[in-house]
């Protein structure tokens, strides 16, 4: 286990709620623990404040808090569901999202590709999450400078969600990266040994594979093997 980050696999059941499992890291802050939801939503839990992560329909939100903080990456249902805002929903709630997303969303504060904003003791970052044609013609389901993807640095850790991107220049480009959750999917996103070139290149401590449905994550796993990175496997479809 690296010394920068303490995991823990806690499956645990409260008052009849269902078993997750939660990844908690240590930092100088104190603890930020990150639970999987469904596939791309994402609890991120520190200093007592709830951070939800694209949270939509899809998923068991049973005995979970209130948001603080909601960060949305795109306006594609797998991400941005407005009922589910106003469920987790309480007072002083604080939206941040691309503008995009904030045509559906008044209230969000919007972020752009580039940009930071602070949220008590974190601090968000845009970066940029699109597509890269495969072939001459073919579908381009996520544009430039519409969707982002976040590095949230806490306690001095950093925390990259790709959001749907390809394999692009950006991400390559990463600094620093303590943990990353990177996307995999086709023909949205990236097939996965792809996705582990991209990780090559920028050289988190650990990746988790998320938002890859229907992807062989062995092929993810064995396309890193050696490269220092350290692969961690969670089930976002339970």
């Amino acid at each position: 286990m690296k010394a920068l980050a303490c995991l823990l696999l806690l499956g645990f059941t409260l008052y009849g709620q269902p078993k997750r499992t939660v990844e908690e890291f240590q930092t100088s802050g104190g603890a930020v623990r990150i639970t999987p939801i469904r596939h791309a939503a994402t609890l991120i839990q520190a200093a007592g404040q709830a951070i939800y992560l694209d949270p939509t329909k899809d998923g068991n939100y049973d005995g979970l808090p209130p948001a603080d903080l909601i960060l949305i990456t795109d306006i594609h249902g797998d991400h941005l569901d407005l009922k589910k805002l106003a469920e987790l929903r309480k007072p002083g709630m604080v939206v941040i999202a691309p503008a995009a997303v904030a045509k559906s969303v008044p209230e969000a504060t919007v972020i752009r590709i580039g940009e930071t904003k602070e949220f008590g003791k974190w601090r968000i970052e845009a970066i940029a999450a699109y597509n890269i044609p495969r072939e001459p013609g073919a579908q381009v389901f996520h544009e430039k400078e519409r969707g982002v993807g976040y590095v949230l640095s806490y306690g001095g850790k950093r925390f990259y969600f790709s959001g749907d991107t390809g394999n692009i220049p950006e991400m390559r480009a990463l600094k620093n990266i303590d943990v990353a959750f990177v996307c995999m999917n086709l023909p949205y996103t990236m097939p996965p040994a792809e996705a582990a070139e991209a990780v090559r290149a920028f050289k988190p401590a650990i990746v988790y594979p998320y938002h890859y449905r229907g992807s062989d994550l062995t092929v993810f796993a064995k396309a890193l093997q050696g490269s220092g990175v350290e692969v961690r496997i969670l089930d976002w479809y339970y």
